[in-house]
């Protein structure tokens, strides 16, 4: 059995966009989906210098966007991944 647990899909897309968010129950995280960045954003997210952030973006990582309309389905998945880790 999968430790993904579906929560939503953007109900503002169509049939060939698709954010998503599921929590990963096993492993207590969020997958996200989304919509890859414009090059600008991502360059901004790459110059960033912050406290215990490397600059630039990992090749194991990525940028994304989410619709703001998603945030009930991020909270959604954040209670189910720490439900989750209550019973672990």
């Amino acid at each position: 059995m999968s430790s993904l647990q579906f929560i939503g899909i953007d109900p503002n897309t169509g049939d060939h966009e698709s954010p998503t968010v599921w929590a990963d129950l096993a492993n207590q995280e969020l997958v996200l989906q989304g919509w890859k960045p414009d090059a600008e954003t991502e360059a901004e997210c790459a110059a960033l210098e912050l406290p215990g952030h490397a600059v630039g973006i990992p090749e194991n990582e990525a940028v994304i966007r989410i619709p703001a309309r998603m945030v009930d389905m991020i909270r959604e998945a954040c209670d189910a991944v720490e439900r989750a880790a209550d019973v672990s």
